[in-house]
């Protein structure tokens, strides 16, 4: 029987950061601006205000303290507050394709592999800059991989339902090895003019090498004990944004054509569905909560990871069982739960138990349970 292994992950971070103090400076400059603007029909009670933001709201909020952008100058332009990212010509790499071309590099040389080895590449996120052809397409063309390639889109579980695909194609051996990567530029489909909104995301891009056991190296990497997926519709975080705007113009350009969410219900639902999962899927491997040694959960919001450990522990989980990377690199949607695999991950021992665990829109969550080798 065939077994698959992450042997290798790899993490691309744009140069550009983007602290709270800034966002806040340019965000507060906007609302001075609408403000001005309106006056009169706020006066009359036509138009609400808009209410400032502040760095300690945000980090109370979210646990957010900054994050890495493709583009910085265009979002701090208050009469902007859009990423620049200029279209590139049909002839040249493509954003995304730039993103997971240094993200696999990485996953590649920490696994000792190269593109020879790899049968397939699966890009999984949460917004592909196009339709077709296929981003993935382009990676693998990039990177010289002789094989097949497919994009998909969970929203921010992209990357571990692209997990359970790769492992599917390894062990009934439609593919020797696969890279799963997730080319997220999430501050292309924020409303940076949103208060409640404005400081959740931030860009990067992650790879994972999953392969069969008999081929990684000896102890390398992480055995997949098994996967779990779960999704339920919910409309409490969405995006409208797609190609039948154009067949009704009244709607382009509306809020709604960019990231929304209700915040407070998505905490309150989300959270105890998570923390069942693991434990679910951990009854069904026969392990108890106790067994894990480390949870790398999606990052989108402290509160809610503080919450999801503890229901699953039984206990407040620490920062070493249940680290923690958005105060750095905010939520990167499907990358994050991966960023917090790919930098904490070392020094695990041999037998170690962990569960890579995301969840967002859909709702949809997805579980991977792994052990050190």
């Amino acid at each position: 029987m065939i077994k698959a292994v992450i042997s290798g992950t790899g993490l691309y971070t744009p140069p550009a950061t983007i602290d709270n103090d800034e966002l806040v400076a340019a965000f507060n400059e906007f609302v001075d601006l609408y403000n001005a603007e309106h006056a009169d029909a706020i006066e009359r009670g036509e138009v609400a205000a808009l209410q400032p933001s502040s760095s300690a709201f945000i980090e109370k909020a979210s646990g957010i303290q900054r994050r890495h952008v493709i583009n910085k100058d265009g979002i701090l332009d208050p009469r902007r507050m859009t990423p620049s990212i200029p279209e590139r010509s049909n002839d040249e790499p493509s954003v995304q394709c730039d993103m997971a071309v240094a993200a696999c590099n990485e996953a590649l040389a920490q696994a000792g592999r190269t593109a020879a080895d790899v049968d397939a590449v699966i890009v999984a996120c949460s917004n592909l800059q196009r339709a077709y052809p296929a981003v993935s397409i382009e990676v693998q063309q990039a990177l010289g991989i002789d094989g097949f390639a497919y994009d998909m889109n969970v929203a921010c579980s992209s990357a571990t339902f692209g997990l359970q695909a790769a492992v599917n194609a390894v062990e009934n051996g439609t593919a020797r090895a696969v890279l799963v990567v997730s080319p997220e530029i999430c501050s292309g489909h924020l409303n940076f003019r949103d208060r409640d909104s404005h400081f959740i995301f931030g860009d990067a891009c992650t790879a994972i090498l999953v392969e069969r056991e008999e081929s990684a190296g000896a102890g390398q990497g992480f055995e997949i004990l098994g996967t779990r997926l779960k999704t339920r519709f919910s409309n409490n975080i969405r995006n409208n944004f797609g190609f039948l705007n154009r067949a009704d113009e009244s709607g382009v350009g509306k809020p709604d054509k960019l990231f929304v969410q209700e915040g407070r219900k998505v905490f309150k639902e989300v959270s105890p569905m998570v923390a069942q999962t693991i434990q679910d899927h951990l009854e069904a491997l026969s392990l108890a909560p106790s067994d894990l040694r480390r949870m790398w959960l999606h990052q989108a919001n402290l509160n809610m990871n503080q919450l999801i450990a503890r229901k699953v522990l039984g206990r407040d989980a620490d920062r070493e069982e249940a680290p923690v990377i958005l105060d750095e690199y905010a939520n990167t949607s499907s990358a994050g739960s991966i960023i917090a695999f790919h930098k904490h991950k070392d020094d695990l021992k041999p037998g170690d138990l962990g569960v890579i665990c995301s969840f967002g829109a859909g709702y949809s969550i997805g579980s991977v349970v792994v052990r050190r080798r």
